[in-house]
């Protein structure tokens, strides 16, 4: 395997999506080909698999993984927001299952140039399309200190978003934040010095709200949930992983709208809303990564996995 990006829980995502030969798959998040690697295995010679990811990098490096099994694999640079769209340009109105691995990939994280990590310092970019006009550079340099201090809030549910939003304002007024060091500094100098000394570094969440932001992640992944539920044959199951509460939330929350059969107000005497249930929650609790894996890839840590099942 590739180490572009080690993928998480590999096992539990073949086993929870019951791959069976002769499926037709989507993994709506590549990254290096290691989850797709593994349900063209499990779904033999006559299955296919379509492989979407925005970044470029990611579909070049899959392509290198995956050449061995051919033209049983499809690869498209799109958001798996478009997965319907990018299903019906090729043909394909229904598929077995569904995959999605959230967030950033360990590439995107370990590669200086893209901005994601303020491990090192590097140009703020964090674009996970990089034909994309807007930069996490472009973002904080000319947004207002209100739409600074909302963003880090919503999308990081930073409890100092204000003072981090201020100190961001008065720092850029002298000279433009450039770096990811330059960024973390200037978050670390907002801060309480109770954060300070925390176990997560105080700039994390900073981090993580612009990411989101920049890519419009929580909004593509709301639409995606649809998207994908309609593409889904009967039977056909939607597995998710996601890595902090913001995106877990919204797949819970999707997949228990989606496996209710009525959503009219409580006090209402009948149903008018006539909703026919559309998915089965196969997950009551999501499925987390052993001991094991963790410790092999502490990365793994914070992941969750999702599944549900088309009726």
């Amino acid at each position: 395997m590739s180490s572009y990006h080690t993928p998480v829980l590999v096992e539990e995502v073949i086993n929870g999506l019951r791959c069976q030969p002769g499926d037709v798959f989507v993994d709506g998040t590549l990254g290096g080909g290691g989850h797709a690697l593994r349900i063209l295995e499990a779904i033999g010679p006559t299955g296919l698999l379509i492989g979407l990811d925005k970044d470029g990098d990611a579909i070049k490096e899959s392509r290198k993984v995956l050449a061995p099994f051919g033209k049983r694999v499809i690869l498209m640079k799109a958001d798996f927001s478009a997965l319907s769209h990018a299903l019906l340009s090729i043909g394909i109105s229904e598929v077995n299952g569904i995959l999605l691995d959230l967030g950033v990939s360990s590439h995107q994280l370990d590669e200086e140039e893209r901005g994601f990590s303020f491990q090192g310092d590097h140009l703020l970019d964090m674009r996970m399309d990089r034909e994309q006009e807007i930069s996490a550079y472009d973002f904080i340099n000319q947004a207002s200190e209100e739409e600074l201090r909302r963003v880090i809030w919503k999308y990081g549910e930073e409890r100092m978003a204000r003072r981090i939003a201020k100190h961001i304002v008065q720092a850029r007024a002298k000279e433009p934040v450039r770096t990811t060091l330059s960024l973390a500094n200037i978050v670390i100098r907002a801060c309480l010095p109770s954060a300070r000394n925390s176990k997560i570094h105080p700039a994390t969440r900073t981090f993580q709200a612009i990411r989101i932001w920049i890519n419009n992640e929580l909004d593509n992944l709301e639409y995606a949930i649809s998207s994908g539920m309609d593409s889904l044959r009967p039977g056909g199951r939607f597995g998710i992983i996601s890595f902090h509460s913001l995106e877990d939330r919204i797949v819970k929350n999707a997949f228990r709208s989606w496996a209710k059969t009525c959503v009219c107000p409580p006090d209402l005497p009948v149903c008018v809303c006539h909703r026919q249930q559309k998915m089965n929650v196969l997950t009551k609790k999501p499925i987390v990564p052993k001991a094991e894996e963790i410790s092999a890839n502490p990365r793994a840590r914070s992941a969750r996995l999702r599944i549900a099942e088309r009726i």
